[in-house]
């Protein structure tokens, strides 16, 4: 049984009983938020933003479903949009408590939320410029000083140590292999203790340290994604650099839409190694994004100082050299750089955010390089139902960009050897260390996605396994 959060009206009562609200990341793989109820405390889990479909986007504009000044407490497992993006407005409703994560996580979520703000101010001034938009005045979701006010609040924590938040709720972080800073999260809540997998990594990582194992007894229930819930990841193989030959025969640009954080940096590490080893030519390659440049600052300090997070012998294999770097790696950080792209003759591989061509520099190049069919769009990471990347994976002939039909012309191709999600096979192998929790909730996937890794926890592991709908609320 489960009951619905009374929306829009914005307060869910303290319980006699442990509750999960499920206000994001329901039949979509974005806006992770949880909400736990306990007869003392409300503490969320994540404050994320949607994104993909116009339909999914609008939900960002809608008040926060709980009274802000409420909640006890938000615990941040990473630094991803879709898991930080409403942080702002969660303040600027009147959230003043502590944000907890690790520190990593805090540094990368500034990273993204600063970035977030700026693109969302230069959009709204484009859209307004060009006549565009819908709106007749174009607005950003929240600015740069609401992300500050929300920066204020972070406090800082450790690994694999209980966090007291409230009197009767704790938190313990364990690195995930997902990203810098990312953590899967065990939640002692009152009576009930539930772990929360977040983006789970996939133990082979280039740089970061495997995904801890989970807690094997004693948790009362398990919330796990399951972006990847319905199929397998390839293989490595030699597709990329294939792409790579391919696209230099062509003559043309070859475009990588990336992720600034981790996702820029294993492509930048993987284009490294196959340089070394003479798979592919030496090429320029322009990395075009001031966040991904400083997340590249964060993931060397990480390196240089042997951060726990990082994998064993990595620091020491990359002492003397720079693993993003095999010589002709250029940093666009100003806005006058990234146009004098449009100057440049011959081949050269250019890595843009964002990772799903929903936003940021790459959505101009890909204005610029689509129609030309000597041009190449590798596409390199999950992408979302409603966003240009998902359309251009799908075979779109055409994407709408700033208002206009751009023809697609240029040959676009998906690697998936990228991912740093687990697939369903690692996410079945990981969670079959715990012992039989009396629920599962599985979030975090379009529905297919979700659909399947249900029945695999069911058929495989005997599990109960529910698939939330938006706004529903659950007994722990």
């Amino acid at each position: 049984m489960y009951r619905l959060l009374p929306i829009p009206k914005d307060r869910l009562n303290y319980v006699s009983e442990v509750t999960i609200a499920f206000l994001g990341a329901t039949d979509t793989v974005t806006g992770s938020r949880f909400l736990v109820t306990t007869p003392l405390s409300k503490v969320l889990i994540d404050c994320g933003m949607f994104q993909g479909t116009k339909e999914i986007r609008k939900k960002n504009w809608e008040r926060f479903p709980v009274d802000a000044k409420s909640i006890d407490a938000v615990v941040l497992t990473h630094g991803h949009l879709d898991h930080c993006g409403y942080l702002p407005l969660l303040v600027k409703q009147g959230f003043n408590k502590g944000i907890y994560s690790t520190h990593y996580t805090k540094d990368v979520a500034a990273l993204i939320l600063r970035d977030s703000a700026h693109i969302q101010e230069v959009d709204a001034k484009f859209a307004a410029a060009k006549k565009y938009s819908e709106h007749p005045e174009p607005k950003p979701l929240y600015v740069s000083a609401d992300v500050e006010a929300a920066l204020k609040l972070f406090v800082e924590n450790p690994f694999r140590t209980p966090i007291q938040l409230t009197k009767d709720v704790k938190v313990t972080f364990y690195p995930s292999g997902h990203i810098l800073g990312s953590s899967f999260v065990v939640l002692e809540a009152g009576t009930k203790t539930i772990l929360f997998t977040s983006d789970l990594g996939r133990g082979n990582h280039p740089l970061l340290s495997k995904p801890d194992s989970p807690p094997p007894k004693g948790l009362d229930a398990v919330v796990t994604e399951s972006t990847y819930g319905d199929r397998v990841h390839e293989s490595p193989t030699n597709i990329f650099a294939d792409e790579i030959n391919a696209g230099v025969k062509r003559g043309g640009m070859i475009l990588i839409p990336a992720f600034a954080v981790d996702r820029t940096e294993v492509i930048l590490m993987a284009l490294h190694t196959l340089i070394k080893e003479k798979k592919i030519p030496q090429l320029p390659i322009y990395v075009d994004s001031p966040m991904a440049i400083a997340a590249l600052a964060l993931y060397r300090e990480a390196i240089t100082q042997n951060s726990a997070e990082i994998g064993t012998g990595v620091s020491k294999l990359w002492e003397n050299q720079d693993p993003f770097d095999a010589g002709g790696l250029k940093q666009l950080a100003t806005s006058d750089e990234s146009k004098s792209l449009k100057d440049i003759q011959g081949t050269a591989i250019l890595i843009a955010a964002s990772g799903m061509s929903s936003g940021g520099r790459v959505v101009h190049h890909l204005k610029n390089l689509l129609p030309d069919e000597s041009n190449t769009v590798i596409l390199v990471g999950f992408q979302a139902a409603g966003t240009r990347g998902r359309q251009l994976e799908e075979g779109a002939k055409e994407v709408k960009i700033h208002g206009g039909w751009i023809p697609v012309n240029a040959h676009v191709r998906k690697v998936e050897s990228f991912s740093v999600h687990a697939d369903s096979n690692e996410l079945i192998k990981w969670l079959s260390q715990i012992s039989k929790p009396a629920k599962t909730f599985v979030v975090h996937g379009e529905a297919d996605s979700e659909l399947a890794l249900k029945n695999r926890l069911e058929n495989e592991l005997g599990w109960k396994a529910i698939i939330p709908k938006s706004s529903q609320v659950f007994p722990v």
